[in-house]
């Protein structure tokens, strides 16, 4: 029976606290706890439809799609829409479930607008490393070849990769955050193409950003306790 009992409480450690929080909010507001989620949702399905078109493919690539020997000004500008361009060799429904479930505890967990600043922070991340890539060459450590810079950006994929990763610090899942990081890293080895370069970009920019928050708030806890002389309370 404790054999039985086991699997659960570790359950329970790694997803209760995370599980509850998107309960709570999703009981508390419904659909309106995640605006950004369903509208980032709409628009990459809507995307891939148009996409797909005849008279749509050329507009999107035009607005969304970001290489890596796009001039860098043309690159960033298209980048805002690239987040939500699928990649038209992989099934579209399957990014829409991780979009729908990683941008919703994202959204809820995090905040909406951090949620977006680690989105935004991990696509540039993947682009920019597949620049110094492709210039450092295949025979560089982490280089990567010349026919790469004509490869499209992976989507969302790099922005769900980053997120699952900080949702799993912030909460102390700490068990699905290695998983995750230990199949990007098997995703780069076995499959050595530039989307799993660059989900390893995206894990490295999730990682800096949650490293960065665990410093400040340890500061902030020192700093408070700093501010305390050391004498025990006064008592009337």
């Amino acid at each position: 029976m404790r054999a039985v009992r086991a699997p659960g409480r570790a359950a329970r450690r790694e997803w209760g606290p995370l599980c509850s929080a998107v309960r709570a909010r999703l009981a508390a507001r419904g659909p309106r706890a995640v605006p950004l989620t369903l509208a980032s949702v709409a628009l990459t399905a809507l995307l891939q439809v148009v996409q797909n078109r005849p008279w749509g493919y050329g507009p999107v690539q035009t607005l969304g799609a970001v290489r890596a020997d796009d001039p860098l000004g043309v690159a960033l500008l298209r980048t805002p829409l690239s987040l939500f361009v699928p990649a038209l060799d992989l099934p579209v429904w399957g990014a829409l479930v991780q979009m729908l479930v990683v941008f919703g505890a994202a959204e809820i967990c995090l905040g909406r607008w951090r949620t977006l600043l680690i989105a935004y922070a991990a696509t540039p991340a993947g682009t920019l490393y597949a620049r110094i890539g492709i210039a450092a060459g295949p025979e560089a450590f982490l280089g990567l070849p010349a026919s790469d810079a004509r490869v499209v950006d992976t989507g969302p994929s790099a922005a769900v990769v980053a997120l699952a990763v900080c949702v799993c610090c912030a909460y102390g899942a700490r068990f699905t955050g290695a998983l995750v990081i230990a199949a990007m890293v098997a995703e780069a080895v076995f499959e050595d193409n530039l989307a799993g370069r660059e989900h390893l970009a995206a894990v490295a920019v999730a990682l800096l950003l949650c490293t960065s928050q665990a410093l400040r708030g340890r500061q902030g806890l020192e700093g408070g306790s700093g501010t305390r002389s050391g004498a025990p309370p006064i008592r009337s």
